[in-house]
């Protein structure tokens, strides 16, 4: 274990923290708010924190697997502790752990909020929150990478552990022009979102939020009835971009590199889609037959439908109060998510496809116990590695979920609430049902729930991994 190393990574994530952080600091100093000095000597300590611990690039720099997960898992723990301090220190926030809870929502970009009222928030704050959506959105580490590459050469470790999905690689050789790539995609994107927002009249501040929700599919809002009160064109730009960034970005490298083809072949994107239209289709015919034709009913089953697939978690209304399909139909595609490679959360879309390609293999091979059948997706085989890591990946989440699903249950609310409580955190979704609906909050759960959901949170935006090995005693052998 390179424990130097670890901490020189661990101290430059706390350099550009420190950097993001004085943009809050201008938002407050525009709108001439109290909680400009506090943004501001939040950065400068964590700059001087940061700066000791990176001061000098150690000798060694070999860099492992191993402290792929520990440096991301560490990063991120760090990252959200630090970011907790300007809503306690100015009080909007008193509470440490309720902080806690609401920064590491936007971080992993959860969108969960213990908030009763968000409108009573300063602008700084309201920025924050929504603007650390968009930081971990793309992850801090790939952005990190995009500005100072390490000297190791093994700096792929630290992408695999931040990337969503099951198996990630290069666009192009050298890592940090792919990590380049994705931030150029990501900021590029952001920029048509805001340009075309700003088209339909929506203020810049709002905009901004928007933009920073949307693109780290976070879904934190700044209206008490997050999108409900803007203009339909200003919910459908919303909605299409939440589906954009739920795309493999590998995706629009292919687009943007004219290999159109290589794009279009892209399984996992076209199972995307077909969920995305499928589930929408289903819920506007049920919302039809339940509360008559009309043409809102498919604009909020695409909103929501989008907005829940993508694990955004913005809402333009109560969809507590659809009919139990509707809301079957919710529930499902808050497990299966966004693709691999994208900003969105959930299980991955890639994950489903590779496991029920696995069991019609098995299916098949009761039938024809002799035959073989190479399994195959974009028209390459499928290593017996990466079905190993998705089966881990699915027995593991499914430990997890019960075990926080238990924990949640002591707080005595209804199956309904504690159930997608724990869908909606460990699935970076946002608002679940009943207690935690669109329309409430988690702010009546206890300090023991609300460190599960923490965690739950971290764990899911860091596809589980870096978080379980974190705290395995075999992670921190020096021989291990």
């Amino acid at each position: 274990m390179n424990r130097k190393m670890i901490l020189y990574i661990v101290g430059m994530v706390l350099r550009i923290e420190a950097g993001l952080m004085l943009l809050p600091a201008i938002v407050s100093y525009i709108y001439k708010e109290n909680t400009f000095p506090i943004f501001f000597g939040c950065a400068v300590v964590a700059f001087m924190i940061g700066i000791a611990m990176s001061f000098k690039l150690p000798k060694n720099t070999s860099f492992y697997a191993r402290e792929g997960f520990v440096t991301v898992a560490l990063s991120w723990i760090i990252l959200s502790v630090v970011g907790a301090v300007p809503f306690i220190i100015s009080g909007e926030i008193a509470d440490p752990i309720d902080a806690l809870f609401e920064i590491v929502s936007g971080f992993t970009t959860t969108g969960a909020s213990i908030l009763i009222n968000v409108e009573d928030m300063s602008k700084a704050m309201l920025f924050w929150r929504s603007f650390s959506h968009w930081i971990g959105g793309m992850g801090i580490l790939v952005f990190f990478l995009a500005l100072f590459p390490t000297a190791s050469g093994r700096n792929i470790y630290l992408i695999r552990a931040e990337s969503t999905g099951p198996e990630v690689g290069k666009f192009v050789p050298k890592l940090k022009e792919t990590a380049t790539y994705l931030y150029a995609i990501y900021f590029g994107l952001s920029v048509l979102m805001f340009i075309l927002l700003l088209l339909g009249g929506m203020p810049v501040f709002d905009a901004l939020c928007d933009v920073f929700g949307s693109a780290g599919t976070g879904g934190f809002g700044i209206k008490a009835d997050s999108m409900a009160g803007y203009s339909p064109y200003i919910q459908m730009v919303t909605a299409v971009f939440m589906l954009l960034f739920g795309v493999n970005f590998t995706f629009f490298y292919f687009i943007v590199s004219k290999r159109i083809l290589s794009a279009l072949g892209m399984e996992e994107v076209r199972w995307y889609f077909i969920i995305f239209i499928f589930a929408a289709t289903v819920i506007t015919c049920n919302l039809n037959a339940t509360f008559g034709t009309s043409p809102k009913n498919l604009q909020d089953a695409v909103f929501q439908v989008s907005s829940i697939m993508t694990s955004t978690g913005y809402s333009t209304v109560d969809f507590d109060k659809w009919p139990e399909i509707s809301k079957f139909v919710l529930c499902f595609i808050m497990f299966t998510g966004a693709c691999s490679g994208s900003t969105g959360g959930g299980i991955k879309v890639a994950r489903f496809v590779i496991w029920f390609k696995q069991i019609g293999k098995q299916l098949s091979l009761l039938i024809h116990p002799r035959r073989v059948k190479v399994l195959r997706m974009d028209g390459k085989k499928i290593e017996h590695d990466t079905i190993r890591i998705v089966n881990c990946y699915f027995a593991i989440y499914f430990l997890i979920f019960t075990l926080s699903f238990f924990i949640i249950c002591i707080d005595n609310f209804d199956l309904t609430s504690s159930f997608t409580a724990v869908s909606a955190t460990f699935n970076n979704i946002g608002p679940g049902l009943g207690v935690c609906g669109p329309a409430r909050n988690f702010a009546s759960f206890s300090y023991v729930s609300k460190l599960v959901l923490i965690f739950d949170m971290l764990a899911g935006r860091l596809e589980i991994f870096p978080m379980v090995l974190l705290f395995a005693p075999g992670t921190w052998k020096r021989n291990g």
